[in-house]
């Protein structure tokens, strides 16, 4: 018996529609679907494919041992995620020894700041990837702005880096995108107005979703979405 196949399907930023014609195809017709989720929640990739599953479908949660629940410089933080991600694989790795196909749902883009990347590290068996629409695509599209003209260059960023560095690249940046802001949102709105951009950013939550939300920076509240994205456009070269 020949291996089975492990895909890595993107989902896009969140509207169901926003998929590919070959994540569709996969998604309804996969035997085994995996996916990543917070421990006690349904987990947002999950929802975004709800209604497309098969009946028979067999359905695999993999939960994180833990989120935000020790800080990332934590030793414990490194060595669990490690953990979890052997265990997974492992489990994948099983289906496709008897020869199963899997689907695992990727929120956004599989190959880009995502939680399949490490399973896709350590995976013994053949691996395909179905690329997605980001996140950032999604909310710089929701902004109805273009991101980046000319030779502008564009700048993408975790909002889990320190003060001083956010502060340095969003100054540095032509065009810019920060991700996973959460509760480093107080940390990031200092960092974007010591670069004196606090008027041309906006906070996007949400986007392509039913609760979409664009609102300027300096009329956000510290309290934001997972889902969040702050975008500068840039203003360079056009004719």
């Amino acid at each position: 018996m020949s291996g089975g196949t492990i895909h890595g399907v993107g989902l896009g930023p969140g509207a169901q529609d926003l998929m590919c014609v070959r994540a569709d195809r996969l998604i309804r017709n996969a035997r085994h679907i995996a996916y990543f989720r917070k421990r006690g929640r349904s987990g947002h990739a999950r929802s975004i494919v709800e209604g497309m599953l098969r009946a028979d479908a067999v359905e695999y949660p993999m939960e994180y041992p833990v989120t935000t629940e020790i800080p990332l410089s934590d030793p414990r933080y490194n060595d669990l995620l490690s953990t979890f991600y052997a265990d997974c694989t492992a489990h994948l790795d099983g289906l496709s020894a008897r020869g199963e196909d899997v689907v695992v749902l990727c929120e956004g883009d599989p190959f880009f700041y995502g939680s399949f990347m490490h399973l896709h590290s350590r995976l013994a068996a053949p691996v395909k990837i179905v690329p997605g629409i980001t996140g950032m695509s999604g909310a710089w599209t929701a902004s109805g702005t273009p991101i980046s003209w000319g030779d502008d260059v564009l700048t993408v960023l975790m909002a889990t880096l320190s003060e001083e560095e956010l502060t340095r690249r969003i100054r540095d940046s032509h065009a810019l995108v920060v991700m996973k802001i959460g509760r480093n949102l107080p940390r990031l709105r200092r960092a974007v107005e010591a670069a004196g951009k606090q008027d041309s950013a906006w906070l996007v939550e949400y986007a392509t979703m039913a609760d979409q939300r664009i609102t300027p920076l300096t009329e956000a509240t510290d309290v934001t979405a997972y889902f969040s994205i702050l975008l500068v456009h840039g203003q360079g070269r056009r004719p």
